[in-house]
């Protein structure tokens, strides 16, 4: 796992849920927790967690991690990143993290039955996970929940399933009684807050937020939505630790047009005239007002190097490395890939706005959202190509030295489902501090 330099005994504790390729669960480690537990249940996705490190660990394993550090101190976990391999549903129980007291539970249940793509069935769907993400809270009773999913739980036909999804999590102690409709569930849930005598060392306070992951220094539009939730008898004041946007697409244009993000990626001279001229006529004839915030990140951004990757980058992909499908420059998963066409709706990311969202896809990823338009208009006729996976991996802010398992379609299916590590760390480490905050510990 790539090392984040935190100090033992300033480290948190962590469950994540539902980890997949592990973007969530590298950015909950990277703001200072660790991981009690992980669990997934894809296998290329649990090949991935452990070709990175984890460790496998039995289901029916009901002993905690140890934490040592030589010094009677709360140190590292002798198993960093502790992996139950399979299905949420065939783990016996989270109660044995109770006694932990587990500092945050992470996750993003499986957004398909909430995406297009899924063809959004819903709640009669069965890969709808959040009754899981209730039972984990109610057994292990973790101090905060941080979960993320799709904005398609916005849309209006989800509306009500929504507002039970956050009365459930407020009061996930009020169970559902067995054949009980969860609109059944809902009316006891509304008539409890409505009494307002629930426990508050069982009860959350929850806040969602819809965000887009390049106001938050993502190169790629990705809208979704994050509920995070603290135990009430905490006292959490979330609102001086919410995250606030940071990146714009105003200060973005505003960098095009006054030459400042020419001049930082060094094609200010004329040699560059073109491909500034193709950006330049694609910008909206009003311009918004500088807002102050710092540019929205663009494909460009990526591709040289941001975060992680800063300052480290990625070799041009050649005309020959395409048709034999080679990797470039030694880099891992940097591979070309033949076949990229742009036709009706399926338009390519340009290298100077953000990518558009990374999707995992039902039947495979779609053409459109992993081609990429290059400066040079001629690349393989029309001057398009397929994004490499180590790009893709970049759009989701993952580090280089990240290895994705499987072939190309599994590794953009995990991407694709993944949470964007820096996306998904902004809120970790607000969830951080707002803890250190009510516990004394800033």
């Amino acid at each position: 796992m790539p090392e984040q330099g935190v100090s033992p005994k300033e480290a948190r504790t962590s469950v994540e849920l539902f980890a997949g390729g592990g973007g969530l669960a590298m950015a909950v480690r990277g703001a200072g927790f660790r991981h009690l537990l992980v669990n997934e249940y894809a296998p290329r996705a649990c090949e991935t967690l452990v070709a990175n490190g984890a460790v496998l660990r039995d289901v029916a394993d009901a002993s905690l991690p140890v934490l040592e550090d030589g010094d009677g101190g709360v140190g590292p976990l002798a198993e960093d990143w502790p992996l139950v391999a399979g299905d949420v549903r065939g783990i016996p129980s989270f109660g044995f993290l109770r006694d932990a007291e587990v500092d945050v539970l992470a996750g993003g249940p499986p957004c398909q039955p909430f995406s297009l793509g899924g063809a959004h069935k819903g709640t009669e769907d069965e890969r709808n996970m959040f009754p899981e993400m209730f039972r984990a809270i109610r057994e292990m009773r973790p101090k905060a929940v941080v979960c993320e999913n799709v904005r398609g739980l916005l849309r209006k036909s989800f509306e009500p399933y929504f507002s039970y999804i956050l009365r459930e999590m407020r009061l996930p102690f009020l169970t559902r009684a067995e054949g009980a409709t969860w609109e059944e569930h809902d009316d006891l849930l509304k008539a409890a807050i409505e009494r307002g005598d629930a426990d508050p060392a069982e009860s959350y306070v929850v806040h969602p937020v819809e965000v887009n992951a390049a106001d938050y220094g993502v190169p790629q539009i990705r809208r979704r939505v994050i509920i995070v939730a603290f135990r009430a008898d905490l006292g959490v004041d979330w609102s001086r630790h919410s995250p606030r946007p940071e990146f714009s697409e105003a200060a973005l244009l505003h960098s095009l047009v006054d030459g400042r993000y020419w001049k930082r990626h060094e094609l200010d001279g004329d040699e560059f005239v073109d491909v500034r001229a193709r950006t330049m006529a694609e910008l909206p004839s009003v311009m918004p007002m500088d807002d102050g915030l710092r540019p929205w990140r663009t494909l460009r951004d990526a591709l040289a190097g941001i975060d992680d990757n800063e300052g480290v980058p990625l070799p041009p992909v050649p005309l020959e490395a395409l048709a034999a499908k080679e990797e470039v420059g030694g880099v891992r998963e940097h591979r070309g890939w033949p076949g990229a066409r742009i036709y009706k709706g399926h338009t390519p990311n340009v290298l100077d706005r953000p990518a558009k969202t990374v999707k995992a896809g039902v039947h495979g990823v779609a053409g459109g959202e992993l081609v990429m338009r290059l400066d040079d208009p001629t690349f393989d006729g029309d001057g398009y190509r397929y994004m490499t996976v180590r790009e893709t991996a970049r759009v989701m802010t993952f580090p280089d030295e990240w290895s994705l398992a499987g072939p190309r379609s599994e590794q953009m299916r995990q991407l694709g489902n993944a949470v964007p590590v820096r996306l998904g760390r902004v809120f970790a480490e607000a969830v951080r501090n707002a803890l250190d905050e009510a516990e004394g510990r800033s």
